[in-house]
């Protein structure tokens, strides 16, 4: 049923309920685990100019070693954890709006199923930030599984 899933990342620990799962049903379904961190350039972009900002787009990060730091931090603990259980892990980092690249990278690498934490925003918060997991639900024609950073359970 699922022979590829993706689970974006940025390290948190709403990110880590959704890794659990996404590792799960790799398991179950014997699934190829891919690990995104997408570095939002509309938040970094301040300050930079517009050939750094490409640059980040295309996961490079010249003199920006923190922000890779984080990066493959928060993709190397999903790899461990996934290879500690014997899955194939594929890590990736990107640079744009968040929503628009884990729905690209789906479809570039034909994504069976999207795994990712939602921070459970309500009220004006919501309205007005929205979220990434929203987004990217409207955004992707893909199967979405969210999963509630308070519970830890899955919804879609």
């Amino acid at each position: 049923m699922y022979d590829t899933i993706l689970v974006p990342t940025d390290g948190s620990t709403v990110a880590e309920h959704a890794v659990d799962h996404a590792i799960d049903l790799a398991e179950t379904y014997d699934a190829t685990v891919h690990a995104l961190y997408v570095v939002d350039t509309s938040a970094v972009d301040i300050g930079l100019g517009t050939e750094q900002v490409d640059r980040i787009r295309q996961g490079k990060f010249g003199d920006m070693p923190e922000l890779e730091q984080r990066a493959r931090d928060a993709t190397g603990a999903v790899a461990t954890k996934a290879a500690d259980c014997g899955l194939d892990v594929t890590e990736a980092v990107v640079g744009g709006q968040p929503h628009g690249q884990i729905a690209d990278y789906a479809d570039d690498h034909d994504v069976d199923l999207i795994v990712m934490g939602s921070a459970g925003r309500s009220g004006v918060r919501r309205a007005l930030l929205g979220s990434v997991a929203e987004r990217t639900l409207r955004t992707t024609r893909r199967p979405v599984l969210v999963v509630d950073a308070e519970t830890g359970t899955g919804s879609d």
